[in-house]
């Protein structure tokens, strides 16, 4: 799985604007709404972490009777640029949504971020046992705990260790050591983290855990429900991974572009969200080497990167979900996510190392 703690990425998406299509750079790492929507990412990133960036002036929406205001918001959280597009009819309580939103994003990173010290996650790390954790990190662990009993450890939060082995390797310009590897497999195991109500163990020493592949599809779901509880009916929420519901301000679908891999340029496809939510990840955004065949996505199993694929997107019921499954379908390779994705319930689109692609039906039906 995505072991790198909150690596920030690019997005960008022309969904609702004026019909365009644009992609989403998607590489499951973090992302954000820019090339129009709240402008440039190197200004967006001019803003400390955490910290709420410019909204965009309020737009008249070109559908519905009652004509809502299109607001647009962005903060820097869980390593990314994280943005907002929403509509209400009344800009106040649009305004009151983003806040809620935002927050609802900011809590996750202030639980789950390993970049910060004083986070519950890092605190468990250091500690191995955390005492009254919030309910979102219960919700995520949770989550993570029933993906990798369900996936056979496919999906790992525990598997830090063979990250930081890995880039402790590479910052000494060599690839990790079998026995550097083995060493690092050793302390890990799903099994290994045990999660109660009112307190979280890791069961050996030198264990430690990463929610990186799955914290950004939970900051997203919360986003969306935070807005939706303050009567937002059209709103795309881009925390990492992407969640949306009603339209766009052309009272269409919201369209979302799949980025190729080997060519950050171009496009693989296009797709309409349907109710679903969205995660991608991918080799290209954080390589160990520069043929992307050792990168951030580690199987559990052996230590190493898996060396079929070189993106997956999922399209799940929840982005937490959605995220969590990149993984499991990265580790099990072309020949057998059909069957899985039938098993999950969800669809997936994958692109392979020599850059081809192919989708399960579902999604398909999705496409642009």
């Amino acid at each position: 799985m995505s072991t790198r703690p909150d690596l920030p990425r690019r997005s960008f998406i022309a969904a609702g604007l004026g019909g365009g299509l644009a992609g989403v750079l998607a590489s499951g790492l973090g992302g954000g709404l820019v090339g129009g929507l709240v402008g440039s990412p190197s200004a967006s990133l001019a803003a400390e972490p955490g910290s709420a960036l410019p909204s965009q002036p309020a737009q008249a929406s070109t559908h519905g009777a009652s004509s809502p205001i299109w607001r647009t918001r962005a903060l820097l959280a869980l390593g990314t640029t994280t943005r907002l597009r929403i509509a209400h009819a009344d800009a106040a309580q649009a305004d009151r949504a983003l806040g809620a939103a935002a927050a609802a994003i900011l809590a996750v990173d202030a639980s789950m971020s390993l970049f910060r010290p004083t986070s519950e996650v890092a605190r468990l790390n250091r500690a191995g046992r955390l005492m009254s954790p919030s309910a979102g990190l219960l919700a995520v662990l949770r989550e993570a705990q029933r993906v990798s009993a369900r996936s056979d450890g496919a999906f790992d939060v525990t598997v830090q260790p063979l990250w930081l082995a890995h880039d402790l390797a590479h910052q000494a310009g060599r690839l990790a050591s079998t026995a550097e590897l083995t060493a690092a497999r050793s302390r890990i195991g799903w099994q290994g983290l045990l999660v109660a109500d009112d307190h979280i163990t890791l069961a050996r020493p030198g264990m430690a855990i990463t929610l990186n592949g799955i914290a950004q599809g939970y900051a997203t779901d919360a986003a969306l429900a935070a807005l939706r509880a303050h009567g937002v009916s059209d709103a795309l929420v881009d925390a990492g991974e992407f969640a949306a519901c009603g339209y766009n301000e052309q009272g269409r679908a919201w369209t979302l572009g799949i980025e190729d891999p080997h060519d950050e340029a171009r496009l693989v496809t296009a797709l309409h969200l349907d109710g679903r939510a969205l995660a991608t990840s991918a080799d290209h955004r954080s390589s160990f080497t520069p043929d992307h065949r050792h990168h951030h996505i580690i199987d559990p199993a052996t230590g190493r990167s898996p060396p079929a694929l070189s993106s997956v997107s999922v399209l799940a019921p929840s982005a937490m979900r959605a995220d969590a499954l990149t993984k499991v379908m990265f580790m099990a390779g072309p020949a057998r996510i059909a069957g899985l994705a039938r098993q999950w319930g969800v669809d997936v689109l994958w692109v392979d190392k020599q850059g081809r692609w192919s989708a399960t039906a579902g999604l398909h039906a999705s496409l642009s």
